[in-house]
């Protein structure tokens, strides 16, 4: 496992290399995230999961296969998470025409409410970052790096529950709850983390609770 110092200067160089893609990603994700709020529908989802895809096949290939492949030394760890991104990023382009996932904003009042503050803390993790003494380019952003993409994904997901496509949902709850506690938070300090963490655990209590209703999902909105 490489050290602390060791995963500062794999995160610099990635940083400092796709800038300023970190700024192109996180534009969009705050449009298409405002549109498909205010406006949910069938372009707003195939605009949301062709996003999706990109993002996803960007850090499974830029980041784990190429970049960052340094940060699993003398194992197979970055290509086996890089795989699942890579999955996931498959499985959001075939939904863009299987359309069983709906993305849109619960009408069920806490859960707008908490979709919102949680979609805040997404867009707020390099701040939350900065405030822990992050500074560029070791700042963590929404569609270049893993946990606020993962973050971002699962939120999402849980406004079209329960019309999801499960093995997205799994493949991401893995990548949020088992390591981050232990390794990125406790062990690199990066303590912006707990938001992913605490979205996993949201969002595993919500895919227990439906995981056997069927029909339309919470939001009652049509994606054709």
């Amino acid at each position: 496992m490489i050290t602390v110092e060791e995963w500062s200067q794999i995160m610099e160089s990635y940083g400092a290399k796709i800038w300023p893609a970190q700024i192109v990603f996180y534009i969009i994700a705050i449009l298409l995230a405002i549109w498909i709020f205010i406006r949910p529908g069938r372009i707003q989802n195939i605009f949301m999961k062709t996003y999706l895809s990109i993002t996803f096949a960007w850090i499974g290939v830029v980041y784990y296969f190429i970049l960052a492949k340094d940060m699993a030394v003398g194992t197979y760890m970055n290509y086996i998470i890089g795989s699942f991104f890579v999955i996931i990023s498959v499985l959001f382009a075939v939904d863009i025409f299987r359309k069983k996932m709906c993305f849109s904003l619960p009408k069920i009042r806490w859960l707008r409410y908490t979709t919102v503050v949680l979609i805040v803390f997404v867009f707020s993790y390099h701040w939350i970052g900065m405030a822990f003494g992050h500074q560029f380019p070791n700042l963590i952003i929404i569609g270049t790096l893993p946990c606020p993409t993962v973050t971002f994904g699962l939120i999402l997901l849980t406004t079209s529950l329960p019309k999801v496509n499960k093995t997205i949902y799994i493949l991401l709850l893995i990548l949020a709850i088992p390591f981050t506690p232990f390794f990125q938070i406790t062990r690199y300090g990066v303590y912006e983390d707990i938001i992913l963490f605490a979205v996993g655990v949201y969002s595993l209590v919500l895919l227990i609770k439906n995981w056997r209703v069927k029909g339309k999902n919470i939001n009652n909105v049509d994606n054709k």
